[in-house]
Formats: structure tokens, sequence, C-alpha cells
């Protein structure tokens, strides 16, 4: 049970010169923390504005903290009362809380043009920020790879299989879940349109050309992005959470050649194997579903794909399947040494690592669709 006589309080007293507020109690923190009291010094201190007129009177405060100061500067508008009785420490204390507050930051206006203005360059400044980045670790990564050029045998290999494992092995089995299952769908779709024609033997063609050189890179690409982009943001994240980067900085260890160049070269490496995996799962699913909806046996499917789609196909999706790997681990790697040391930025830039990793690969798809588009035709 709070102390009556140590509880805040504020009595209303009738002088000459107008009316007063006396405070009595212990204005400190520790009587102000109990929620009952603080409710009820909020409801009482309501009942007197800080008006020209009204006068203060804290002779009878026992014990005055800047728990307390601070609440009567706030209640007064931040500003001295015209009348106002206190002993000098009380003053002392009122003094230092007025010195150290601050002044309320001024909001600014949500609408007009200039606010629109402002905000689009916010918005450029951010992306130059990001692309000078952006553009430093690919320059860093050009010269790991010179360096490990020269010095091969002293190159982080054990670095490069060990993310090769996690970020290629173990994803096989969701890449060809999800080709088998397009496939599937692509056949049916096509097949109900070609049986209007009677060209049910052009499946082939187009699934042969949609899978194996656009949709089978593409999807891999795509669901590498959301599931080992987002491991390496995280990874790197979490090292600077725990100040392992500021660690290994003062060992002298690179993070561009122990942290960006193993995770590149192993997507690099393993995004092409994953692209040809992902495209035999998605004519698997294609080449049963086209047996079911058109009766075109699986024997004439695979004589006839060869002829349907060149091997200039597959070396384009081999080829922008090493620039989606490649891609996708700097951008990991990019917003993972921009996270600050705390949990709040770590989710924030693993999000926007995969929208970012998404989004650049399909760009670049987009790009070499118009850069190859007489290759393989």
């Amino acid at each position: 049970m709070p102390n009556e006589e140590a509880t805040p309080q504020i009595a209303r007293q009738d002088t000459a010169e107008g009316a007063v507020a006396r405070l009595s109690g212990r204005w400190a923190s520790a009587e102000l923390a109990q929620p009952k009291v603080w409710r009820g010094v909020a409801k009482a201190l309501a009942a007197y504005p800080a008006a020209q007129n009204q006068g203060w009177d804290l002779a009878s405060v026992e014990r005055l903290d800047h728990v307390g100061a601070q609440l009567l500067w706030n209640h007064w508008g931040r500003a001295w009362p015209a009348r106002l009785q206190l002993s000098a420490d009380q003053r002392s204390m009122l003094e230092r809380v007025a010195r150290f507050t601050q002044a309320p930051v001024p909001t600014a206006q949500s609408g007009g043009f200039m606010a629109m203005v402002n905000r689009l360059g916010l918005w450029v400044l951010a992306g130059v920020d990001h692309l000078h980045d952006l553009v430093r670790i690919v320059g860093q990564l050009l010269l790991d790879l010179l360096r490990l050029a020269r010095k091969p045998a002293a190159g982080p290999w054990r670095d490069v299989s060990g993310h090769l494992f996690q970020m290629g092995t173990m994803a096989l089995p969701i890449t060809a879940l999800v080709g088998f299952l397009i496939g599937v769908v692509l056949a049916y779709l096509m097949s109900s349109q070609l049986r209007q024609f009677g060209a049910e033997a052009f499946i082939v063609n187009i699934l042969g050309i949609s899978l194996i050189r656009e949709l089978g890179p593409l999807l891999a690409a795509i669901l590498i992005a959301g599931r080992s982009g987002s491991a390496i943001t995280a990874q790197i994240g979490v090292m600077r959470v725990t100040e392992e980067l500021d660690a290994m900085r003062v060992m002298g260890i690179a993070h561009g050649y122990r942290l960006v160049m193993p995770r590149a070269l192993a997507l690099a490496i393993g995004m092409p194997l994953i692209a040809v995996w992902t495209s035999l799962a998605a004519l698997a699913g294609g080449v049963l579903a086209s047996d079911l909806a058109l009766g075109i046996s699986p024997a004439y499917f695979m004589s006839a794909l060869p002829a349907a789609v060149s091997v200039s196909n597959l070396t384009l999706a081999v080829g922008k399947s090493v620039v989606f790997g490649v891609l996708i681990a700097l951008v990991g790697c990019h917003y993972g040494l921009r996270v600050e040391p705390n949990t709040q930025s770590l989710g924030a830039g693993t999000t926007a690592s995969v929208v970012t990793s998404i989004t650049v690969v399909i760009l670049v798809d987009a790009l070499f669709a118009v850069l190859f588009k007489n290759v393989g035709i």
C-alpha cells in the first residue's frame, strides 16, 4: 500500500492574486512509478491547466526529483509559470530539466508537391547509395578472383564446398517438386488450346523452348533467391549483430575474400546445375501431363525434343544461370553487410534482400531475352 503522506497531492487555494495549486507529498520516481498514483496525479493535474493566472506553490513538497520535475515542466508547457513559489533546490532541479529537455521536432507536412519531391529525392539518394555499395562489392569480387587465380592453393575452397552443398544439393528436392508441378500445369493448359487446332504434336516445341530456355532457369533462380539469398543475408547479418565482422576486421581477415567470394563461386557453380535439374523435372511433368491429356507417348516426346530445341537454348540457359547465381550472392552479401547491430535491421535487410534478388533476376532475364532473341529460335 502506498504511504498516504508521501503520495503526491494537489490542493486548491484561493488568494488575492488568484488561484494557487499547492503541491504536497513526494514528487519522485519511487511514488510516481506506481500506476495508481500516476493516474491520480495525471487526473489531478488536468484540473489545473497551465494558464497565465494559475499560481503554483511547491513549498510543501517533501522531495522533487527529475521525474517529478519533468512531469511538472511538461504540464506547464515547458515554460515558467508567472507565479511560482519553490525552494532553491527545487528551482535548480527544474532548471536542469528545462536545460536538457529537447524541443519537440516539428512534423513534416505529408501533403503538397514539395513533400512529394522530397520523398522522391530521398528515394533517389537511397538508390544511389545502394548502387555505390553494389559497384564496390563487384569490384572487390573481381580483385578477390584475381588473388585466387594467383594463389589457388590458398583459396577458401572448404567454404566454397560447404556453401555449394547448402545452397545447391539441399535445394534439389524443392526445385524438382516445383519444376515438376509447373510442367504439369503448363502442359494441361497448352493441351486444351492445341487440341482446338489439331496441333497436339507442337506441345513438344512449346514445352521444350519455354522450360529449357526460360522457365527452368528463371524458376530455379527465384527459388534460390528466396531460399539461399535470404540465408546469405541472415548469416552475414547475424555476424554483424554478434560483432563477428568487427572481429574479422581486427584479425585482418578480408570480408570479401572469406564471405562474399565463396558464396558467389558456390552459386555460380551450383545455379547452372540446379537450372538443368529444374528443367528436367519440369519436362518430366510435361511428359506425364501430355501423355494423359493428349495421348502423346513419352517415347515420341523424347525423340521429338532434340529436333524442337537446339543446343544453343540449353547453352543460353546455363550461361544466364551463372549470372543469376552471382547476382543472387552479391545482393545477399550486399544487404547482409549493411545490417545494423539490431534485430529489426536484420529482419528488414533479409526481406529487402529477397525482394531485390527476385527483381534483379527477372530484370536480367528480360535483358537476356531481348539481347538473345535470335539465338536458338
